[in-house]
This record gives C-alpha cells, structure tokens and sequence, in this order.
C-alpha cells in the first residue's frame, strides 16, 4: 500500500558529487546532482535543494532550493547558476521534524570560523530537545525547526581539543556523533571535500559509487577511468547518473570524498555490546527495489518475504496478487512459495496526483476509485490472496476488498507482508500515533471483518528478520574497508515499530 494514503510518510534523500581530476571540471556536476535527487524523489517530495563549491580558497557556495517535487522546484535557467561548480551535496525532503516551509529546505549553509560548511541530513535526532539547549546556551540562535540546522550548528561549535587556528573538521564529525547516537547521515561539505558520515548504529543507509565513462559503464574499469564519485542515500541513483555501486558507508564511518578519491578517516564505536541498528523498514517499504544494503538487493529481500509468509500464512485460494505497487516483489515470493499462480487484479491510474489523497477519511476512501479500476476477467469467480506491504490504519485496503467483491471476487484474503505496526517511529519516519494505529485499536481483534476481507494474517517480526538477515554477505564489503570497521559488520536491525525496543534510550 502506498503509505502516503496511510498516514506513514517517507523520510529524506540526500546526495553528493565531487568530480574527479584538474578543476574547472568539465563534468556536469549540477546535473548530475538533479539526477541523483529524481531518483531519491521517492524517499521526499516537500521541497529540494543543491549546494555547489567551486572548490577554491576561500570557495564560493551556489545555493538552489524550491518547494515541492525536483522537477518544479528547480528550472532549468536556475541550474546554469550551479554550473561551475566542481563538487556539491543536495536533499530531497519529508519533514519528520519542522514545518513545511522554504526556510527548512536543505542544505544549510553556516560560516563558521574556518569558512563555510554545508550540511545535508536524513534521520532525526533522538535527543534534539537537549541539544538545542546546548547550542542555544553557547549564545548560537536556531532560525528553523529542522534538526538539519541543529547539526549545522553543532559542527560549527569548536570542539574542546581543538586548536583556535587549525580546522579540526573530523574531531568536530566526531565530537557530534558522541553527542548525538542516533539518527542521520550526514554529507557536510567544506571547501574542497564531502565528509559522508554515519551513525554509529547505521541507522539510515548511505552509500558511495564510481562515475565512470558511459561506454565502460557495463565493462571492466581502472581507477584511471574514474571520473568523479558520487554518495546517496541510496544506490538506486546511481545507475542513472553513470555510477558504478562501490560501497555503503559503514555505522559510525566517516569518509572523506574528494578529487583524488575516497579515504576512510575513522569510525566512531557504539556502546559496547549494542548491535547496529540499521532501519528494518527500509527493506519493507521506503528504499526502491533495486537499491542494494548490506550486499543484497531490496526486491530480493521483499521476494524473501513473500515466500516466507507463504509459509507463515498458507490459505486455499485460486491466485496471488498484490496492491500495484511497491508489495509486487513480495506477491511474486508469495506466489512461488505457494504454487499459486500470480495475477494482476487491479489497474493503477497512473496519473492521480497526490492532491486527490486527502488527510480525511472520508475522501481517502473516495481516493480509492480514483486511482484503481479491477482486471476483472483476471479473477471473477476466483479466490483471492491480496499481498499488501502494510496495514497501517486500515482505511485504504477496506475499500480496495469492496472493490474486488464487486467485480467478482469470491474471497479475498489478506496477506501482509511486514508485522504490525504498533509505536511510533522517533528516528525519521513520519509514523502516526499509537491511538492511530490499526494494530492498537479494538477492531484488531477481528480486523478481516473490520476491513470486510476473508482473512487476514501478517509476517511475523521473525520471520522479516530471518526474510531481511538470510541474504546478508558475511563477506565482500569486509575486504574493501579497513579493519577499524569490523565492529560495524555485526548484523542487526532495528524493529522499534514492530516491536517498540527502540536502539537507544529515548530523551525528551
């Protein structure tokens, strides 16, 4: 289910280039880095915004920000403005924490006593009130709600060993990331460079690929064909902007980008004995399918999941489908798993925009009639097992079962295939309250009445984890990085909206 119909919003993409080789580069780092935020749309569509560095001493910063999706917010005369620029870092936001307004778009830019920084930011702070605090006691005044700025100012502060004429760029990183456990990566530009950074619990992705010529895109490359490096978000990005897939930034890692490469510069431990706790929901719904964590492909892992609630959840039906889009891959593993045979049920209208996907219930239900029609000749007179990624209120799915009724259907069981959602998300996912929640409310106790289906069974929290943990490379990444990280490589997963065992201690 399309989580923006269920209340659950997305998070933030953030994305960064540096162009390799003599500056003034003739790579065309501005579009490039628009490229990159397209292809991150799908992780925030509030508003976007590029920062450029020309690189030199003192460098000039270009700034470039708008409202709204990639393609309106910036025009195609403002991107000539960006077009010196030899590296640059850009967002692409959902807020989970400050309003809506320009004034919160990233990335930030602050002078601070060594030259300016600018700092782009996916995740949530979990103890931003104490902080803010802080920076506000060292006499620094906030001018948004966003705990981008927050950080910002934090790395402007002069960490206490650090010497007044000599920039300290990594103690500043570090002394942040001892401050704050959790959550964020953080790209944070300075002069010359891109510092990509990550908590030390891992719990947002972040990772790093090569631009290399077109022509050798799909053959064997030299670090002599490098021409630039690239970090995102996700890796999804990269294959439309020229990139090969190098690396994730590993939990608690910071890595320098510059024209001569990419240099591990440290990594920052958790708290002996807590395993990294990297974000299990990027698996179920919010990373794009072909985006590759830990060594494995995100459709790879939903197919897994699928199969594994085949097994968890069998039923005696007739086909196997799937609310178009994002749960396909899990209908597929659901499908195989079962012997069924996978069918399309309903057609997507592809161009209802997101005006029609009103915050009330009412016309959230209409909204469902606008955007499906039923392949009916594919079902009627059958048996139906719908595969769904979540059910979050239950508002959105009780309409699409009376639809399928309608056109014939004559049972519709409903397959989850990720646990139910029970606490909120305090780590940069835009999760309703608990009240909210179908899984907490009476009607739970029977919910396939409560949504008019058949049946209704969910994944269980182990078998997601066993579905997520089963394909993740115990090597590979390892030999590419140095052995500082190896504390990083332990697996873990952090299930706080399934569960609510939240990674760390929450402050308020």
């Amino acid at each position: 289910m399309e989580f923006e119909e269920s209340g659950i919003g997305e998070e933030c993409g953030v994305f960064g280039c540096v162009a390799a080789g003599e500056w003034p580069t003739q790579l065309e780092v501005a579009q490039i880095l628009t490229l990159g935020l397209v292809a991150l749309q799908h992780r925030g569509q509030e508003s976007a915004g590029i920062v450029t560095s020309n690189g030199s001493t003192p460098p000039t910063y270009t700034t470039l920000k708008g409202m709204g999706l990639v393609s309106t917010a910036f025009k195609p005369e403002d991107l000539l403005k960006l077009k010196y620029g030899n590296l640059g870092i850009g967002h692409t936001r959902y807020s989970t924490t400050g309003i809506s307004e320009l004034q919160n778009c990233q990335p930030f830019v602050v002078d601070t006593l060594h030259g300016k920084i600018a700092v782009a930011h996916n995740g949530e702070l979990v103890n931003a009130a104490a902080l803010r605090k802080k920076v506000m006691r060292h006499g620094v005044g906030l001018s948004t709600s966003s705990d981008s700025e927050l950080i910002t100012q934090l790395l402007a502060l002069t960490p206490p060993m650090e010497e007044v004429d000599t920039p300290d760029w990594v103690a500043r990183i570090k002394n942040l990331m001892t401050e704050t456990p959790t959550s964020y990566s953080l790209l944070v530009m300075h002069k010359d460079v891109i510092y990509a950074v990550r908590d030390p619990y891992g719990n947002r992705p972040l990772s790093i690929g090569r631009l290399v010529p077109i022509s050798k895109l799909h053959s064997g490359t030299g670090e002599g064909d490098t021409e630039g490096w690239v970090v995102s978000s996700e890796s999804c990005s990269f294959q439309s902007i020229g990139a090969r897939y190098h690396r994730e930034v590993q939990p608690g890692e910071i890595v320098q980008i510059s024209k001569h490469g990419i240099k591990s510069l440290s990594v920052v431990p958790r708290p002996e004995g807590d395993p990294p706790a990297f974000c299990i929901f990027e698996y179920v719904y919010f990373a794009r399918p072909d985006s590759i964590f830990e060594g494995q492909m995100v459709y790879t892992v939903r197919q897994r999941c699928g199969r594994q609630l085949a097994i968890e959840a069998p039923t005696d039906a007739d086909v196997v489908s799937t609310v178009p889009e994002s749960a396909t891959p899990a209908a597929l593993g659901y499908a195989q798993e079962s012997g069924l045979p996978y069918v399309e049920v309903l057609c997507k209208n592809r161009y209802v925009g997101r005006t029609f996907i009103q915050p009330n219930t009412r016309l959230r239900q209409l909204g469902v009639a606008k955007k499906f029609g039923a392949l009916t000749d594919n079902f009627a007179g059958k048996r139906v097992v719908l595969i769904d990624d979540s059910i979050v209120r239950g508002n959105t799915i009780s309409p699409i079962i009376k639809l399928l009724k309608e056109a014939g259907a004559t049972e519709v069981h409903i397959r989850v295939a990720s646990p139910p959602i029970r606490f909120p998300c305090y780590m940069g996912i835009n999760i309703p309250t608990k009240e909210e929640l179908i899984a907490n409310k009476p009607e739970f106790e029977d919910i396939a009445g409560y949504i008019g289906a058949t049946s209704v069974r969910y994944l269980s929290v182990e078998g997601l984890v066993a579905a997520v943990q089963g394909g993740i490379e115990s090597c590979g990444e390892k030999e590419q990085i140095s052995s500082r990280t190896k504390m990083s490589k332990r697996i873990g997963h952090c299930t706080a909206c399934l569960t609510g065992k939240y990674p760390v201690e929450l402050e308020w």
